[in-house]
């Protein structure tokens, strides 16, 4: 970014310099004016410029005046003099301050351009250098600090390095904590990453010297002076309404206690989850919990005998008192870690006996295997409930199927058993004990036709048979499967076969000569 200001008590000088420089091939991103140096410093002190052409001679404050003034207060900005030949001493003194050129007045087109892409070439170099050294310094910081967070998980470090990294931050390092952020969402809210934030406000409270950044993912993790207060922290975070839970380590001293800082943080990160009604976790909150426990195995098989029955309600009671809190938090989080886990093997096995039956149905075990997927143990075990209900709806649903099925079968023998008889719908679904509305609507789903249409098919392929082998009359056909009106079958057998039964009856016959006379051909 290039922006430049002319600084002239003249009017039309200001004027016709801007002119000129907005005609010449550079790029600038601005041009500001000023009618004497007390405007124009206050101009440097609000605006970024980089080139300021001022005139020697002006009331109140002059050229020379003012780049003292701006060497003062620091203000980064080179400086271009015009003077007339009269002002030649003032324009040596001004290149003695720091000027980068003077020209003479009047002041000439090309000169003025010469002179602007002079300068404006160096402003250009030495904003390149500048960003090369910050992205240099920024990959040194970020190489220091990855063999940082390598070292704090575990990998070695010499005594001679340790020794370099604490002779950077003495302070910090003779006496420190550290503290996990985990950031508070909601299950399946997006939200945007705030650990840099967090950062930003960490820095804000301890100061940089007082606080070194070692992790910013899964989660942000801090080294603090061990006399801070970690509460500062969350009360500065809440304000922001950044909503986090702290896990903060014991005291410790030294860069070769940063491992096991690490992992009693990560511990103490793990346990944050059975106690949700703490902001800020210590190792004090987790001493003294029970170290023998047993897995409910008995319990759990239980929860799941009832699986396939309408007790949606009780399976729901079921798991929320083998999780309850209070057994959860009796115990280390790795017990609640070894329940889940028992959990979720017995969910598949129930799954992978159902699963041929499911279609393109299926449970999300794979959603289960991780307790700290989630915001909370509360989160996880709603999900767990969810997809044990979901279970318990697949099996119902194949019981009923299965017994379904037996139901039909026994249907369908009955029909073929009992075609010639006088049969209705009502006599078979007494026959298999069910609803009439309910085996009706269930025949229809499952054999693909209504009950009356399949009796017909089934007394018409008897007929069909009995026309094609037998020399019975038709009357006596209609009758024997199942026709009390010989009307009815002549005009059901019409409707399906689309010929009457005598002429059905003649082209078998006329079919089965055919056959005969090419097998005496063939001869």
């Amino acid at each position: 970014m290039i922006n430049v200001l002319i600084v002239d008590d003249q009017k039309q000088i200001r004027d016709g310099l801007q002119a000129m420089l907005s005609q010449f091939p550079v790029q600038l991103d601005g041009i500001h004016s000023a009618g004497n140096g007390i405007e124009a410093l206050e101009l440097l002190k609000q605006e970024s410029i980089q080139l300021v052409i001022t005139d020697i001679r002006m009331p109140d404050m002059d050229g020379l005046e003012l780049m003292a003034r701006a060497k003062e207060e620091r203000i980064k900005a080179d400086f271009l003099i015009i003077s007339g030949y009269s002002d030649f001493a003032y324009a040596q003194k001004a290149i003695s301050l720091g000027a980068k050129g003077y020209l003479l007045k009047p002041v000439k087109r090309e000169d003025l351009q010469a002179s602007v892409e002079h300068v404006l070439q160096e402003i250009i170099t030495r904003q390149e250098l500048s960003r090369n050294i910050k992205r240099i310094s920024r990959r040194a910081r970020e190489t220091d600090r990855k063999e940082l967070v390598m070292f704090m998980q575990g990998a070695a470090g010499d005594d001679e390095w340790i020794g370099q990294v604490e002779g950077q931050n003495p302070e910090l390092w003779a006496g420190y904590r550290l503290i996990l952020l985990r950031e508070e969402l909601r299950i399946n809210q997006p939200g945007a990453d705030s650990a840099h934030s967090m950062e930003s406000i960490a820095y804000r409270i301890y100061s940089r010297r007082g606080c070194v950044c070692l992790q910013h993912r899964p989660h942000l993790i801090l080294a603090v002076e061990v006399g801070e207060d970690p509460g500062a922290l969350l009360a500065a975070l809440q304000a922001e309404r950044i909503g986090a839970i702290a896990a903060v380590s014991g005291p410790q001293s030294g860069l070769k206690e940063l491992p096991n800082a690490y992992a009693q943080v990560q511990e103490l990160y793990r346990h944050s989850y059975l106690l949700p009604e703490k902001r800020c976790i210590v190792p004090a909150d987790i001493e003294g919990l029970d170290q023998q426990w047993q897995v409910p195995y008995e319990e759990l098989y239980a929860l799941f005998q009832m699986i396939g029955a309408q007790n949606s309600g009780q399976i729901a009671e079921g798991i929320s008192k083998i999780f309850h809190k209070s057994v959860l938090q009796r115990y280390p989080i790795r017990y609640t870690q070894q329940l889940c886990r028992a959990t979720v093997q017995m969910l598949e096995e129930y799954e992978r006996v159902i699963r041929p039956y499911m279609g393109e149905e299926a449970l999300d075990v794979d959603c289960l295997r991780n307790l700290f997927d989630y915001p909370g143990i509360r989160d996880y075990i709603q999900a767990l409930q969810q997809q044990l209900l979901r279970l318990n709806q697949f099996y119902y649903e194949f019981k009923c199927s299965y017994r379904n099925s037996q139901d039909l079968n026994e249907a369908i023998r009955y029909i073929h058993e009992n075609y010639h008889k006088p049969l209705d719908l009502a006599m078979v679904s007494n026959h298999v004990s069910l609803n009439y509305a309910y085996f009706s609507n269930l025949f229809k789903k499952n054999i693909g036709k209504g009950f009356a249409e399949y009796l017909r098919d089934v007394r018409l392929d008897k007929a069909r048979r009995l026309l094609a082998e037998t020399e019975h009359k038709i009357v006596e056909v209609a009758a024997m499967v199942g026709y009390e009106s010989y009307k009815s079958f002549i005009r059901a057998f019409r409707d399906v076969m689309g010929v009457q039964p005598t002429e059905y009856r003649q082209r078998i016959k006329q079919q089965e000569e055919r056959e005969a006379d090419r097998r005496g051909s063939a001869l």
